[in-house]
């Protein structure tokens, strides 16, 4: 597989450290890049005043749902709005149990609903699968192929 970057989403940096580490043990050579809260998320993704967008995005967002700033449901609503993310795939990633919180995530566009495994060697699979599934068989339309195609209206 070769080396695709993941943005994580995560305020809590023991959980983030977590993700880090056992992404990275899962051997599939991926970047990670933590951004604490929602509004460090969308600068990773659209940039800022003072920073341009990035070239490439990420080839997958883990994102958390619990965030201050700007909480992950407004990530996700945001990611979806723009046509240079509507098809970035997103997948939450949160200790939520809470059956509203699912819906709601898939109803605003999340493409999965992973809820943090609470063992170490648990987290290692589930990066393990989220990795193997996401960046290695999924495929996604070719970087701003879909774009032009949906602001020429051809889809």
């Amino acid at each position: 597989m070769t080396a695709k970057n993941i943005l994580l989403v995560e305020d809590n940096p023991d959980d983030a450290e977590l993700a880090v580490r056992a992404f990275r043990s899962g051997g599939g050579g991926q970047e990670l890049q933590v951004a604490s809260d929602g509004v460090e998320a969308m600068e990773a993704l659209f940039g800022s005043a003072t920073s341009p967008p990035p070239r490439q995005l990420p080839a997958l967002v883990l994102l958390d749902l619990k965030l201050p700033r700007l909480d992950g449901f407004d990530v996700l609503s945001r990611i979806r709005s723009h046509p240079r993310t509507r098809f970035l795939p997103v997948v939450i990633l949160t200790s939520s149990t809470e059956v509203s919180d699912l819906i709601a995530g898939y109803r605003l566009g999340a493409n999965s609903y992973v809820r943090k495994p609470m063992s170490y060697r648990e987290f290692l699979v589930a990066a393990k699968l989220i990795a193997d599934y996401w960046l290695a068989l999924n495929e996604l339309p070719p970087a701003g192929l879909a774009e032009r195609a949906e602001l020429e209206g051809r889809i």
